[in-house]
């Protein structure tokens, strides 16, 4: 009878351990991507001519995470102008909380303000006003609220210091672009792993929490416990709501934190449809993206309910919605590559993708399993299935030769301007059709 039980319980570990490798299996092979594609209607041939990388002249524009339009709106509320955020830190070789290694956390992370057009832009670098000299400053997420009739407008900045992870909040001000007002510093015993932020108001947010057992773990566990979690799919993580109560008064931030969504795998970024209604999280785990509704408990407290996920070919970073309620989902299609780039190893550089997800009218018909994506060199058919929700299509795809390691995609509506950020790459990809 134990010998029974023995065999049962290896037999059922044993068809866990295919199940979970039948999901992301893909991102352990290393895909045969292009040099450099950008879905024009040129396609592959012409793609080197339509993307250039945006550099600062002391490198710092470098190792970007995450990147945010800030939009600035007339009286009517309607786009007058919009400018791009980037955060980015060069020490990020040195102190990643995520992947490692915790060696040094000096020098400090940096914010840019990218002015662009449909022929041209321009950078220079957002500092930080009243920002204590002494604190460090790593960024990942970072939103920030549209500016109306010329109106300052709150930003808020995931900050992985030394000790801890906090929310900064700085004011932004169009009128003066050189620079961000340090506001305060939002702590919560529930910020164990912050990533991406996702704004429901100037003072309240969504953010994703990626991990429950962290780097931060003493000796060993630091090491086995993050990696387990990932590679196992534990789903340990959840996504918070947080509203400032106090913003107006001065001083430490009094907060409403609430989880209204638990149990998601590593959770990593996280965007609000242009209407509101639906938050978009990609799980880091799963190569998944899930889609939740979003609704209001009786309280005023956030809802999520689970609606639709859509499968997509690499394991996603950040998400952005554009103009017309598409996602723009970027992530790391050969793991094994941003780890070695991670742990500083010479010669390796991580491919780069990004996907554009967008949803299906009322009856229109899924595809079959291969029939999509097929302007691509190598096309997503070849990774996953169609999503019964979403059409996928591919909107860049590197091989790392050109723009390395892709976090974040970013599409202006109005010239069809694409903005890449690399979480090891110097400098901002930027491509237009």
């Amino acid at each position: 009878m134990g010998s029974t039980r023995k065999y049962v319980f290896l037999a059922a570990i044993i068809a866990l351990v295919a199940w979970r490798a039948s999901i992301i299996y893909f991102a352990f092979i290393r895909p045969p991507l292009p040099v450099q594609y950008f879905a024009t209607e040129y396609g592959l041939k012409e793609s080197l001519d339509h993307c250039h990388t945006l550099s600062s002249e002391d490198n710092r524009l470098s190792h970007c995470e995450d990147a945010t339009f800030w939009d600035l709106l007339d009286d009517e509320g309607n786009l007058a102008d919009r400018k791009l955020i980037a955060g980015c830190d060069p020490n990020r070789e040195n102190w990643n909380t995520v992947m490692g290694p915790l060696k040094d956390p000096n020098p400090r992370g940096t914010l840019w303000v990218i002015d662009f057009d449909e022929k041209k832009e321009t950078i220079h670098e957002l500092k930080l006003k009243g920002y204590p000299y002494n604190k460090d400053f790593h960024p990942l997420g970072v939103q920030i609220w549209p500016s109306k009739s010329s109106s300052t407008s709150n930003m808020f900045v995931v900050n992985h210091g030394r000790f801890n992870a906090t929310i900064e909040q700085f004011v932004v001000d169009p009128k003066n672009t050189d620079s961000a007002r340090y506001v305060r510093t939002i702590t919560s015993r529930y910020f164990i792993s912050p990533n991406a932020l996702a704004l429901t108001s100037p003072t309240s947010f969504f953010i994703s929490n990626d991990h429950l057992f962290t780097r931060r773990l003493p000796s060993v566990l630091g090491a086995l416990l993050p990696m387990i979690e990932t590679m196992g799919g534990l789903p340990l993580a959840f996504i918070s709501h947080v509203s400032i109560l106090n913003d107006a008064a001065p001083g430490a931030a009094v907060i409403r934190h609430t989880i209204p969504k638990l149990g998601v795998p590593f959770p990593n970024g996280i965007a609000l449809s242009p209407d509101n209604r639906t938050l978009a999280v990609a799980s880091s785990s799963y190569a998944r993206v899930y889609f939740f509704n979003r609704t209001q408990n009786e309280d005023g407290t956030e809802k999520l309910t689970y609606t639709d996920q859509a499968s997509v070919p690499f394991a996603p970073d950040n998400l952005h919605y554009d103009d017309d309620g598409v996602l723009l989902v970027a992530g790391h299609a050969y793991y094994p590559a941003l780890l070695a780039v991670a742990a500083n190893k010479t010669g390796e550089s991580a491919p780069s993708w990004i996907v554009s997800l967008a949803r299906r009218g009322e009856g229109e018909s899924e595809p079959q399993d291969t029939d999509f994506d097929t302007k691509a060199p190598y096309s997503a058919a070849r990774r996953v299935n169609a999503a019964s929700s979403h059409k996928i299509e591919t909107v860049y795809q590197c091989d790392g030769a050109v723009f390395a390691g892709s976090t974040t995609g970013l599409r202006d509506s109005r010239t069809g301007t694409l903005f890449v950020t690399g979480l090891y790459q110097e400098g901002l990809l930027v491509c237009r059709p």
